[in-house]
């Protein structure tokens, strides 16, 4: 579903920032949605691990065009750092993928303190008519903690400049969570 709407939203050229790598799955959408064909738009990619951030690079070699693929910036950082590093960068599109690093540890999670702290980045960095996505798992420890981090965060945003929607699955309680904040 989350993807459904970036799909909508993000425009070639546009800028975008994935602030959880992980396999890349996410990230390579992204660079074809910004930079099909001769139009070169920008994505800025973060995980905190070095593991998640080979995978990535690994799938945008594989399928993406060396242009394409030069549109694409990774980041060995949490993303509680991209409002340092993206000073001025101005998005469409800040999309989370909260949890751990599908096949990996799952021990090392996004954590509350974090993700909020980005969340503040990530509204900053945000152009008018841009969209946050976050999607939040709950089935893991720490993950239900997070999830109501973040629709708190949402909660508190003044409606005069945000719209903020929560979409869930009422017949699949441990099902992600998807959390849409958008930039009047």
């Amino acid at each position: 579903l989350a993807r459904s709407v970036w799909k909508r939203i993000v425009r070639p050229g546009d800028t975008v920032v994935d602030t959880t790598c992980g396999n890349g799955i996410d990230t390579l959408l992204l660079a074809r949605l910004v930079s099909p064909g001769s139009l070169l738009g920008r994505v800025y990619g973060f995980d905190i691990q070095k593991e998640a951030l080979e995978r990535t690079s690994l799938l945008l070699e594989q399928h993406l065009t060396p242009e394409q693929r030069n549109r694409v910036e990774l980041f060995q950082d949490c993303h509680s750092k991209m409002g340092e590093v993206l000073k001025d960068v101005r998005a469409r599109l800040v999309v989370y993928n909260l949890g751990y690093l599908p096949h990996g540890d799952k021990e090392l999670i996004t954590r509350a303190p974090t993700t909020i702290q980005s969340l503040h980045c990530s509204l900053d960095l945000l152009q008018p008519g841009g969209l946050v996505s976050v999607i939040c798992y709950v089935g893991h420890p720490g993950g239900q903690e997070e999830y109501e981090a973040v629709k708190e965060f949402a909660s508190l945003l003044p409606p005069s400049e945000w719209i903020c929607t929560h979409l869930e699955q009422l017949h699949r309680p441990l099902a992600p969570h998807l959390i849409l904040l958008a930039k009047k």
